[in-house]
């Protein structure tokens, strides 16, 4: 009997690289589309000599319909995009033409060729400032651009699902952190930002107070879900993916230990981020299994992996959240 077939995009990123792992140990054979703007091969290096695998150098704005890679694909985990989020101030032309356009172009070769399920990888930044724990269907009230064209994204995967009849699920992730979380040239995710910063023997930039909290979850907690959100018989529904558990960024850096500087508050940011996640729990059947104390010292055993990374401290940290301040700060109900 043949493998079942499933497509990862963005597979050579963060998350992607992970759920290529579960996918391959649970029997598929794995199509790898990057355009390794955010992934990078290393992440997939160790797959290379796997039959199983198969890797293309490929931007998904690029997809035509006739995409022989996705010619008899069960499954399609779509995580290609942008991710980084402060940028997307300056740069919102970027984000709508990879993260919307570039998902219509992939829902449309998934449709072409007959897929089975599409997840898709959205973000609980649509949500804006919510009421925590926040529910699915809470308010939507996306307040920059990145959460603009993820939440775009979803909309059409939903919508190809209802119109077209392509099965879809959306899973909105709060905060994944673990093992190859991005390094790009921008100013971005707090791990990435700190672990450089304890390699280099510099303080870590706490931004306000660090009490503001988080619902950290683990990569490989995240990766499962996908997995279970592609092969339950549902469709077109929306879950919320977090650990339940928020933790402060007070807490991250006792975990990490060392010193630390305080940076203004951005404005627009939520003081927690808590996914009510009753509902993955009850219709998937999963629960989170990496506690935060044990992710935390997973990256600290792979901590060279970020001496590449772009060293950020307060001057440069201003100069890159400019854009930002401007924007978000100028008096706005937000």
């Amino acid at each position: 009997m043949s493998k079942p077939i499933a497509l990862v995009t963005g597979g050579a990123g963060f998350i992607g690289s992970h759920t290529v792992d579960l996918l391959l140990n649970e029997g598929f054979k794995v199509r790898v589309i990057d355009n390794l703007t955010g992934g990078h091969e290393k992440n997939i290096e160790h797959h290379k000599t796997n039959s199983d695998f198969s890797f293309e150098i490929k931007d998904i704005c690029d997809l035509q319909n006739s995409e022989t890679l996705f010619k008899d694909v069960e499954y399609v985990f779509h995580y290609a995009g942008i991710g980084d989020i402060v940028p997307s101030i300056e740069n919102p032309v970027d984000y709508m033409l990879t993260n919307v356009q570039g998902t219509v172009r992939i829902l449309e070769a998934a449709r072409y060729q007959g897929v089975k399920k599409l997840v898709y990888a959205a973000s609980s930044s649509c949500y804006g400032l919510a009421d925590t724990p926040t529910r699915e269907d809470h308010l939507i009230n996306p307040l920059y651009p990145y959460a603009l064209s993820k939440y775009l994204g979803e909309q059409s995967a939903l919508h190809w699902n209802n119109v077209y009849s392509l099965p879809v699920n959306s899973v909105r992730i709060f905060n994944a952190y673990g093992t190859r979380v991005r390094t790009t040239g921008a100013y971005g995710a707090v791990f990435g930002v700190f672990l450089k910063q304890k390699l280099s023997g510099k303080p870590y930039t706490i931004v306000g107070d660090g009490t503001q909290s988080r619902d950290f979850l683990y990569v490989t907690d995240v990766a499962k879900a996908f997995y279970l959100a592609a092969i339950s018989d549902k469709s077109g529904e929306i879950f919320n993916l977090g650990a339940g558990n928020p933790q402060s960024v007070n807490r991250l850096v006792e975990l990490l230990g060392g010193d630390v500087v305080y940076i203004p508050n951005r404005p627009g940011e939520p003081d927690c981020t808590w996914a009510d996640i009753s509902k993955i729990k009850t219709e998937l059947k999963w629960q989170p299994e990496i506690s935060f104390e044990s992710g935390v010292n997973m990256m600290l055993q792979e901590i060279d992996n970020w001496h590449d990374a772009p060293l950020w401290e307060p001057e440069n940290i201003a100069r890159a959240t400019g854009a930002w301040f401007k924007y978000m700060s100028s008096g706005k109900d937000i």
